[in-house]
C-alpha cells in the first residue's frame, strides 16, 4: 500500500484547491437582471466568494428553453424539461484581456400534472436547480483553469 501511495505522489496530479486560492474572492460577477441571473450569481458567490477588490470579471449570459419530456396517451404534457445554456467569459479588469470563455449546458425537469400553483412551484424549483448546476459547471472550469500553469 505504501508503494502505491509513493507512485501517486510522483504522478503529477495536484489537488484542485491546492496551495493557492485560485480565483477565490478575486472575481466579480455580471449575470443579468433576471431571477435566474440572480440565482446564478448567488451560487457563484457561494463557490468563489464575494470580492471586495476584484481582479477579474466573469460575464455570463443565460438562455433557457422548455420542451416536453413526457406526454400522456391523451396528448397532455405531464413532464417538461428546462434546458439552460450559460455562455461565459472571464476577463482581467486591469487590461480587459480575455483569460478564457466557454459555454455550459444542462437541464432539469419538472412535473406538470398538479394544479396551476403546484406546477408553477415545481417549475420555479427546477429553474433554481438549473441555475445551481450551470454555476457549478462554470466554477469547475475556472478551478481547472486556475490550476493550469499560466503562460
Amino acid at each position: 500500500m505504501l508503494v502505491s501511495l509513493l507512485g501517486l505522489a510522483g504522478c503529477g496530479f495536484a489537488p484542485i484547491y491546492g496551495g493557492g486560492e485560485g480565483f477565490r474572492e478575486q472575481v466579480t460577477f455580471e449575470t443579468g437582471q433576471s431571477v435566474a441571473g440572480f440565482r446564478l450569481k448567488e451560487r457563484l458567490e457561494v463557490r468563489l466568494g464575494r470580492s471586495t477588490a476584484p481582479e477579474f470579471v466573469l460575464r455570463v449570459r443565460l438562455r433557457s428553453r422548455q420542451r416536453a419530456a413526457a406526454i400522456t396517451a391523451e396528448g397532455d404534457t405531464s413532464r417538461l424539461n428546462i434546458v439552460g445554456t450559460a455562455s461565459w467569459s472571464l476577463r482581467n479588469i486591469s487590461d480587459g484581456k480575455q483569460i478564457d470563455a466557454g459555454e455550459v449546458e444542462a437541464f432539469t425537469s419538472y412535473s406538470a400534472t398538479g394544479s396551476t400553483i403546484a406546477t408553477q412551484a415545481t417549475r420555479d424549483d427546477a429553474e433554481a436547480r438549473l441555475s445551481v448546476i450551470l454555476a457549478d459547471l462554470i466554477v469547475s472550469r475556472l478551478l481547472v483553469l486556475s490550476a493550469e500553469p499560466q503562460q
